[in-house]
């Protein structure tokens, strides 16, 4: 426990020693909810209501946290930071989590940014927003555990192409975050619900809008991509463990 404590700690402190791409984390969602606050304005049709449009922000924002995630791990593979800790008694579930504890504040800060923001811009803050942004914990769960399994399998530049900008996109078009699935319906909205993202914004604006029963059905799907994510990314990390000590 105490060195899963302090493998914690020294990943906390790698992120805190990076601050812009930190900030950048933080505030490019806030940019997103300004300019699209600006947009509605300034439009006569109500295409982004705050109420819908922030837990869409919040978990599109997510995304970045995977790009943390992944950079952390594949920059220590790529080191000897990794081979020396092989040493130790921690198993590849005790490395996983010691990766994952310090990102989960982060995702909480990050969500907590968006609706303060929001609220700032006109939305109601009630005890709902405190319900929204636990109920976006699966969610920073899931995309931790993907950007995890990417920085387990790939470099640090690779994961910059496939956490940067290929998971960015695939959590913004197939998320509903930007414009109603409804409207595109087909095997467009078929695919969306059979990954994770859509659920998650289902499941954040469901708890802003009282609609609790509607939260679970959503909420079960990225409880269970996360777990297959995380799952995945310990297996994988294992499989490197064995190899590297072989």
């Amino acid at each position: 426990m105490n060195a899963l404590i302090a493998f914690s700690g020294r990943n906390t402190k790698e992120m805190l020693r990076d601050p812009l791409n930190l900030a950048f984390g933080l505030g490019f969602p806030v940019v997103l909810l300004l300019l699209l606050t600006a947009i509605q304005s300034n439009i006569p049709v109500n295409l982004f209501q705050l109420e819908r449009l922030t837990p869409g922000i919040a978990v599109f924002g997510l995304s970045f946290i995977s790009l943390f995630s992944a950079t952390l791990i594949s920059k220590d593979r790529t080191t000897s930071f990794l081979m020396r800790l092989f040493a130790s008694p921690m198993r590849a579930s005790d490395y996983i989590l010691g990766y994952t504890l310090p990102l989960i504040p982060m995702a909480l800060m990050q969500a907590l940014l968006c609706y303060v923001v929001a609220g700032i811009l006109g939305m109601q803050l009630t005890a709902n927003v405190l319900l929204a942004i636990l109920v976006s914990l699966p969610a920073a769960a899931l995309f931790i555990g993907i950007g995890l399994l990417c920085g387990s399998v790939f470099n640090d530049k690779q994961v910059g192409g496939i956490c940067g900008a290929l998971l960015t996109n695939l959590s913004a078009w197939l998320s509903g975050t930007w414009f109603d699935l409804n409207l595109v319906g087909g095997v467009f909205k078929k695919i969306a619900y059979a990954l994770p993202f859509a659920h998650a914004v289902d499941a954040g604006r469901a708890a802003m809008s009282d609609d609790f029963s509607a939260i679970m059905p959503h909420l079960w799907w990225v409880i269970g991509y996360a777990i297959v994510a995380l799952v995945a990314a310990v297996l994988v990390f294992r499989k490197k463990m064995l190899s590297d000590n072989g």
